[in-house]
């Protein structure tokens, strides 16, 4: 049997990477091997990765030496970064830089960097459509991964770009779900502008990763924005009102009053849903492509089948 080649996964104990950690494990055929990369190894959620049959090595993506040792020997890469962890877009920029080198030197053949865009190449700092944060982002956590974008073009190793949507798991980690009204009844709300969001279960994410490996080092400089689905407001209330058996309403947060809400990343996830309503047909996540790299792709209808008891409603 040929050797298997080795794919180490930044993130492994995340969403994301533990997601593309799982779907290399099933896959035993596959002729791909998972080395889960972790800041804590002896952590309880990396300790279940061993046991499952990863590899598990310690790296930290603020020390730039330990992840030339954790990509030594390896086939390919898959390269992630959490702004949420330290909400600093400077900071993350300079972790992906760093992998982006990092895959170079240690001679990998195939990398997979989570990106979004730089939305500042569409709405300016001087475009008043977004106000300007920090003074130098319109939607940090998009523009501190995107600017990157050209690092791992130029200086690391060959590098397919992936482009998740909205996190369904929002609904139940991040104070996203349901809410009493003034009248008792539930309330879904967010700020769409009447456009509709693409979403997706954080676990499809890494299978739509191992996806982009199993394609090769051919879809090298390819972007692949997944979804899921494609719901409005009104469709993700309905959908989840049949599944928690209660009714849901929707309300359409206007952009300027969630960012004013002022929990931590507020304009962030303000501008964000903005700029989305801002490119139109230009943002660019379709279950079509998600679909052909994760042939298990859920729905939201799928995925509420399994999270709907877990929805956080306030």
């Amino acid at each position: 049997m040929p050797e298997r080649k080795i794919i180490a996964v930044m993130g492994a104990t995340g969403a994301q990477g533990g997601g593309l950690v799982r779907a290399i494990l099933a896959d035993a055929g596959g002729g791909f091997a998972a080395r889960a990369v972790t800041r804590h190894p002896d952590a309880d959620a990396a300790r279940a990765l061993a046991a499952a049959g990863a590899e598990v090595v310690a790296a930290d993506a603020d020390d730039p030496p330990s992840l030339e040792r954790a990509f030594a020997g390896a086939y390919g890469a898959y390269c992630v970064t959490n702004f949420w962890e330290h909400l600093d877009a400077d900071r993350e920029g300079r972790q992906a830089a760093a992998m982006a080198r990092a895959t170079r030197r240690a001679g990998l053949q195939h990398v997979v960097w989570s990106t979004l865009e730089d939305t500042r190449r569409d709405v300016p700092l001087d475009d008043d459509r977004l106000p300007t944060l920090y003074g130098r982002y319109k939607v940090p956590h998009f523009d501190s991964k995107g600017s990157v974008d050209h690092v791992f073009a130029e200086e690391a190793a060959p590098t397919s770009y992936l482009l998740a949507a909205f996190y369904w798991e929002n609904f139940i980690h991040f104070g996203m779900g349901p809410r009493a009204g003034a009248d008792g009844g539930l309330v879904l709300a967010l700020p769409l502008g009447g456009a509709k969001l693409p979403g997706m279960g954080a676990g499809d994410i890494g299978r739509c990763a191992y996806g982009v490996f199993r394609r090769g080092p051919g879809a090298a400089g390819r972007r692949f924005g997944i979804a899921g689905e494609v719901l409005g407001g009104e469709e993700m209330a309905q959908k989840m009102s049949r599944a928690i058996g209660r009714p849901i309403a929707f309300h359409d947060v206007p952009f300027g009053v969630f960012r004013g809400l002022g929990f931590p990343g507020a304009e962030d996830l303000g501008n964000m849903f903005e700029y989305q309503l801002l490119m139109g047909g230009r943002f660019v996540r379709d279950p079509a492509v998600a679909r052909e790299l994760d042939p298990q792709l859920q729905d939201f209808d799928a995925w509420l089948a399994t999270n709907a008891s877990k929805i956080a409603i306030g």
